[in-house]
C-alpha cells in the first residue's frame, strides 16, 4: 500500500468534499480518455468503467494531418474538463490524468504546483463533482506495476501513436479533508438603450473579466498576483468604450450591455452565471465581444479575431479593419490550436448560443519584426502571465492600447447598428443551442 502526498505527488483538479472514495476502486487505463466519433477514435471501446477510476494521459493522439485531430493543433478533446465529463458520463467514480514527456516540456511540475496553489471556486449551484486528479509522472509508475505495460513503455507508445487501453491490477481510494467557505462575488453590468424601436430590445454584449488570481505563492518576495493585463486593462478598455458610446449624440440601433465579470480565472463562473440569469434574453443578445487583455507592446498592422471563423462576426471584422487600413490574421502557429476559443468568457456565451468573438491585436507590429514580436509575446507568457509581475511596473504603450480600443469601438458600433444579427456558420457546435433559445424565446 502506498500513500500519495498532495502537491508533491498529485494535484486536485475540479474536486471538493464530495470526492470521497472510501473503498478501493479498480483502476482502468483508457489511453487519452477520448471518444471522438468524427475521427473514428474511441479509447473506451473495449472497456467497461462504471464504478472504476479511469487513468489517462494528458493530451491526445499525435497527428500531422489536419483531417485527424486537427493535425498539430490541439482539439477540444484534449481539454481535461472534456475528459473528466466523459469519464463521469460513462459511470467512472474518478479520473487520474498523467502528464507525458511531450506535454510536460512546457508545463513542468513546479509550475503546475503554483497554478493549483489557489483556492478552488465554484458556483453555489454547480453540479456535484467527482474525484479528478493530476498525477506527478514521477509518482505514476506504481499504478502500472504488474500491468500489461509499464509507464515507460506507455510513454514510448504515446510517442509512436500506438497507445492502447487495458485494466490495471492496482486499486485506489481517496479521503480528503476540505475547508469550505461561502462568499459573494458580483458581476457588474450597465446598459445603454438603443435608438431603433424595432431593435432596441436586442443588444450587443461587451464583456471583460475583472477578477485575477489574488494572493498566491510568493515569487521574489511578492505574493500579490495583480493581473494588470489579465485583465485590468481589458476592464479599463470596456469602461472607456462605454463612456464613448454614452457621449454619442445618439446611440446605435441596438442596445449595448457592458458586462464586467467575476470568476473567469476559476472556470468562467461569472459568464456562466450570466447566461443562466441574463439581463437581456439570450435569443435577443445579437453578439458578444469579449475583451481579455489589451495591446501593450506596440501599435500594429493586423487584428486577430479568436473565433472569427465560427460565425459571420468574422465578415464584419474584415470590413471594419479594412476601413481602418488594417488586415486580419489568424492566430500565429506558436499559439494556434483549436482550444483557443475555449480559453476565456466568449466560450461561455457561445455555449449559450450567442455568436461570440475575442479581439486581440495582431503580431505584425509597426516597430519590430514579426519574429521579434512573437518572441516578446512568448517571453511575456513565460515570465509575466499569471505571476505577481503582471503589474504597473511593466512598460505600457498607450498608443497601442488606444488603437485597440478604437478598433473595438468601431466593431461594436457596426454590430449594434447593422440590420441583421450575426449568425453561426453551419456545422459549428453552437448552432443548435442558438436555434433552441430562439424557439423557446429564452
Amino acid at each position: 500500500e502506498l500513500t500519495l502526498k498532495l502537491g508533491q505527488d498529485y494535484l486536485l483538479d475540479n474536486a471538493g468534499a464530495q470526492a470521497f472514495i472510501p473503498k478501493p476502486a479498480p483502476l482502468v487505463f483508457v489511453g487519452y480518455g477520448i471518444t471522438a466519433p468524427e475521427y473514428d477514435y474511441n479509447d473506451y471501446q473495449t472497456l467497461e468503467v462504471e464504478g472504476k477510476i479511469v487513468v489517462f494521459f494528458e493530451g491526445e493522439p499525435r497527428s500531422n494531418d489536419m483531417r485527424y485531430f486537427d493535425g498539430e493543433q490541439a482539439t477540444q478533446h484534449s481539454l481535461p474538463r472534456s475528459k473528466q465529463t466523459l469519464a463521469l458520463a460513462r459511470g467512472a467514480v474518478g479520473s487520474i490524468m498523467i502528464p507525458t514527456p511531450r506535454t510536460s516540456s512546457n508545463r513542468p511540475w513546479p509550475e503546475r504546483q503554483r497554478e493549483f496553489a489557489f483556492e478552488d471556486i465554484s458556483l453555489y449551484y454547480s453540479i456535484t463533482r467527482n474525484l479528478s486528479v493530476i498525477l506527478n509522472p514521477e509518482s505514476a509508475a506504481c499504478l502500472f506495476e504488474d500491468a500489461a505495460y509499464s509507464l515507460d513503455e506507455l510513454f514510448k507508445m504515446d510517442a509512436t501513436n500506438t497507445l492502447c487501453s487495458f485494466s490495471l491490477p492496482a486499486r485506489a481510494s481517496f479521503r480528503g479533508y476540505f475547508q469550505q467557505r461561502d462568499f459573494l462575488a458580483a458581476n457588474v453590468v450597465g446598459k445603454l438603450q438603443g435608438r431603433d424601436p424595432q431593435r432596441k430590445d436586442s443588444c450587443v454584449l461587451i464583456s471583460a473579466h475583472y477578477d485575477h488570481l489574488g494572493i498566491g505563492p510568493a515569487m521574489q518576495g511578492d505574493s500579490i498576483y495583480n493581473g494588470v493585463f489579465d485583465n485590468a486593462a481589458g476592464v479599463a478598455a470596456v469602461l472607456e468604450i462605454a463612456r464613448a458610446f454614452a457621449a454619442l449624440p445618439q446611440p446605435p440601433a441596438r442596445s449595448l450591455v457592458f458586462l464586467f465579470l467575476t470568476g473567469e480565472e476559476k472556470g468562467m463562473l461569472g459568464s456562466t452565471y450570466y447566461t443562466d440569469h441574463p439581463l437581456v434574453p439570450l435569443y435577443q443578445t445579437a453578439a458578444n465581444v469579449n475583451v481579455d487583455g489589451l495591446a501593450m507592446f506596440d501599435t500594429f498592422e493586423d487584428v486577430v479575431g479568436v473565433g472569427a471563423e465560427l460565425s459571420t462576426l468574422g465578415e464584419v471584422l474584415e470590413e471594419i479593419v479594412r476601413e481602418l487600413h488594417l488586415k486580419t490574421s489568424p492566430i500565429p502557429a506558436p499559439f494556434s490550436n483549436s482550444t483557443a476559443f475555449a480559453l476565456s468568457d466568449q466560450f461561455a456565451f457561445a455555449n449559450a448560443g450567442i455568436p461570440a468573438i475575442l479581439l486581440m491585436e495582431g503580431y505584425h507590429y509597426r516597430n519590430t519584426s514579426l519574429q521579434e514580436g512573437l518572441q516578446r509575446i512568448i517571453t511575456w507568457g513565460r515570465d509575466i502571465y499569471h505571476t505577481p509581475f503582471d503589474d504597473l511596473k511593466q512598460p505600457i504603450n498607450y498608443r497601442a492600447a488606444q488603437q485597440h480600443c478604437q478598433i473595438l469601438f468601431a466593431f461594436c458600433y457596426a454590430l449594434a447598428d447593422m440590420k441583421d444579427a450575426p449568425q453561426w456558420r453551419d456545422g459549428t457546435p453552437f448552432v443548435n443551442t442558438r436555434l433552441r433559445t430562439i424557439a423557446e424565446k429564452r
